[in-house]
């Protein structure tokens, strides 16, 4: 039986290297849906995203890339997009990014499974359990940092999970934790850092009289809220919006961002470019 599957690649930017993707396809009887490339011109490097229905096992075609591979000096991966990823979502006391992503999944409008919830409060376990989802209760303090974060990777492992979301966790990952999840940690932060950090930024960005506020998604890296972004969402407020209002709309628009920058993953519309991301959308 035929399956879609999706291939994302990267290589040195140079002539012929779409023909040779599409030529390979093409030799195995692959039927293209879907492509879009990207040339970094400052970088000199080439990107580019191939969905294609293939009547071949998902273990012959990742041979035959590999054996291309050397020959453009490329770097891929491949995906059968029957399967759905599988999603640890790590939380605090704030649940709206949580729910929002719990309704989606349910509703189908988001195409992964949230396999479980970990949070360092209890507070959210209701709404998880609700769902059917497992929830675990993972204190920490700064002396159980390093155990707990331990747990959380033990985690992952069982749970084989292939991207984890911090859905308004307010805690910082450490630099260990980032170098063993790089690239499969999304988080979710108001886009007023680094002008509004700490308790409360919307009640201080309303009293500096702010006129657009809004949310970035990225991915996660050692350094604090500077990883690629991959999605930011925008209001335009003034001076009727109240500080409540300001932050009933940042909860909106973290919700957005979040979802879109999942979905985009899930469907490996994603790739690095450095310190930045190149976007394959619809």
């Amino acid at each position: 039986m035929a399956a879609e599957y999706v291939l994302t690649m990267s290589c040195p930017d140079r002539p012929g290297v779409v023909a040779a993707v599409s030529g390979l396809l093409a030799a195995h009887g692959c039927n293209i849906t879907e492509s879009q490339q990207f040339g970094d011109r400052v970088a000199d490097r080439f990107f580019m995203r191939v969905q294609f229905v293939s009547g071949l096992p998902a273990d012959d075609l990742s041979a035959a890339f590999a054996a291309l591979a050397p020959e453009l000096a490329m770097e891929f991966r491949l995906r059968d997009l029957s399967v759905r990823p599988r999603v640890l979502v790590m939380v605090s006391k704030l649940g709206h990014c949580l729910n929002d992503l719990l309704y989606r999944v349910r509703s189908g409008l988001l195409d992964i499974e949230i396999v479980a919830v970990v949070s360092n409060h209890p507070d959210l376990r209701p709404l998880t359990q609700s769902y059917g989802i497992d929830y675990h209760h993972l204190p920490v303090t700064t002396g159980t940092k390093p155990r707990q974060e331990a747990e959380v990777l033990t985690l992952v492992e069982h749970y084989q999970a292939d991207l984890v979301v911090l859905a308004r966790y307010m805690q910082v990952l450490s630099e260990d934790l980032c170098a063993k999840l790089a690239g499969q940690v999304i988080n979710i932060h108001h886009s007023f850092l680094p002008s509004f950090k700490g308790a409360k930024p919307y009640h201080q960005a309303f009293s500096r009289g702010v006129k657009l506020i809004g949310a970035t998604a990225h991915y996660v890296t050692p350094e604090l809220d500077e990883g690629p972004i991959i999605e930011q969402e925008v209001a335009r407020v003034n001076h009727t919006h109240s500080a409540e209002d300001l932050a009933a709309m940042g909860r909106d628009l973290e919700c957005q961002a979040l979802a879109r920058a999942v979905r985009w993953h899930a469907e490996q519309r994603i790739l690095l470019d450095g310190h930045k991301t190149i976007i394959f959308p619809r």
